[in-house]
């Protein structure tokens, strides 16, 4: 029975659920329990949202934008100073590797700097009219913003999410992850720390089908994001749409990576392994397609293989490529994926393998390639969200375009060749949000616009592109005469 925790922030003061429940927090790295959060529900959304509603009418609506830029410069400081606690935290609540969580704090300190130094900049336009008119557009902060952020980068997220909302002068209700909050309650005491006015951040932890649906529905809310699986998002948009609520979603992806036989392998095969292995593949946008042309299939998955087997896995501490999962539930979908594939005649063409330090009780999955993978197979369709790889062989660029496009995602796509002219070619057939040529990722992009289309979602996260998400476009139309 979890201990009665104290994880609820609104307007400045942390508290416990009214209800007096809480729940367990479970470490993937072992399955113990190593802390507890509060079970928020629909009363805890209801006052969070009444504090940012009230924060919005105080000193925060009339805050410069380099006031509110300096403020988040001071937070980004704080996390920067606190990059040890902070990713001890995260490795120990996600499981990632301690090198890869000390990269997301970093990440999540970016974005405050970043959008610090947004925050003055937002311009507006001057159109040109008719005579004697001046027609001016500014952008305005929506309100309040209902952020609902899922527990693969939990640290990040908050940055992704809050940092855009504060720069335009929003207040904001999030929502955590219930697998993994504990990062995000330490950067809200921060935020608090740096100078955040009172009910401009509030955090109620809780569950998705309680906290989240609350959040969701509510009928004061402003604006709406969410990142989490396509189910969830189908709820959230239509739980928004009934109140007229604009939303950002991003949805996940089935992200394919294009080999072509004039790429540099060894580049693509070191990348394409670690972006698979990267948060034991819980990354929406994980290249999880690997689309190989057959006149180098065989030099090319002999030398993925070689990389894939040299994977291990094992504790955050350890620091290896790859840790557990997040949880049992998803430890079984990710086993389920493989055992499927193995029944079904798909060729294992390597694995990686555990280190001493990946214990039983831990929520463990052994890195797998397949293939070939059938291009209608769930392995080449469906989102795993785990460390399984589908190697699919193409003959052109017409059918590596069509393999490509041929899921119900569209979210990122890697290009590896060396001719120029096919890279620009490729690049525009692709219905993805990003596509990256010759490299993944990129350094975690945080000042690259990011989401998808089709099932991957909608809107834009990251870059100046979020700005424009987060604020409302106003036309003021003067006849002067």
């Amino acid at each position: 029975m979890a201990t009665q925790a104290r994880t609820i922030f609104i307007g400045g003061e942390w508290s416990a659920a009214r209800s007096g429940a809480s729940l367990d927090v479970r470490s993937p790295i072992d399955g113990e329990v190593f802390g507890a959060i509060s079970r928020g529900e629909k009363s805890e959304i209801d006052h969070a949202v009444q504090a940012a509603r009230a924060a919005l009418a105080g000193p925060w609506s009339t805050m410069a934008g380099f006031e509110r830029g300096r403020i988040m410069s001071r937070l980004s400081a704080l996390i920067l100073e606190q990059v040890e606690e902070l990713a001890q935290l995260e490795a120990r609540d996600t499981g990632k590797p301690i090198t890869q969580a000390r990269t997301d704090i970093r990440a999540t300190a970016r974005y405050f700097e970043f959008y610090a130094g947004a925050a003055d900049k937002i311009l507006g336009d001057v159109l040109p009219f008719l005579d004697g008119f001046q027609v001016t557009v500014q952008r305005e902060p929506r309100g309040v913003c209902g952020l609902i952020i899922p527990w693969n980068y939990p640290a990040s997220m908050f940055g992704r999410t809050i940092g855009p909302a504060l720069a335009t002068g929003n207040t904001v209700v999030l929502k955590p992850a219930e697998d993994a909050s504990m990062s995000c309650t330490r950067l809200t005491a921060l935020a608090h720390e740096a100078g955040v006015p009172v009910g401009v951040i509030n955090l109620v932890t809780g569950l998705g089908e309680e906290a989240g649906a609350a959040l969701s529905q509510h009928p004061d809310v402003d604006f709406l994001s969410f990142t989490g699986s396509p189910e969830v998002g189908t709820l959230i948009q239509t739980a928004a749409a009934k109140n007229h609520v604009p939303c950002v979603l991003e949805l996940g992806g089935k992200s394919p990576q294009i080999v072509f036989d004039d790429a540099d392998f060894d580049n693509a095969a070191k990348t394409i392994v670690g972006v698979i292995t990267q948060n034991a593949g819980q990354t929406c946008s994980a290249g999880s397609r690997v689309l190989v042309q057959r006149s180098a299939y065989e030099r090319f998955v002999a030398l993925l293989a070689q990389k894939m087997s040299d994977v291990r896995v094992g504790a955050p501490q350890a620091d290896l490529q790859c840790g557990p999962v997040i949880n049992r539930t998803q430890q079984t979908k990710v086993q389920g994926f493989i055992e499927r594939a193995r029944a079904g005649g798909v060729e294992v063409i390597a694995q990686g393998s555990l280190d001493g330090s990946a214990v039983e009780t831990g929520y463990f999955v052994t890195p797998t390639l397949f293939g070939p993978v059938p291009t209608d197979h769930e392995l080449a369709q469906d989102e795993v969200f785990g460390p399984v790889l589908a190697v699919i062989p193409f003959e052109d660029e017409a059918e590596a375009v069509a393999i490509a496009n041929g899921t119900a995602y569209g979210l990122v796509a890697g290009l590896w060749t060396e001719n120029g002219a096919r890279q620009m070619r490729v690049a525009k057939k692709l219905r993805v949000g990003q596509v990256f040529i010759n490299n993944y990722g990129a350094g975690g992009g945080i000042e690259l616009p990011f989401g998808g289309v089709k099932r991957s979602g909608h809107g834009r996260e990251k870059g100046l592109e979020a700005l424009k998400e987060y604020t409302v476009a106003k036309t003021i139309v003067l006849k002067h005469g």
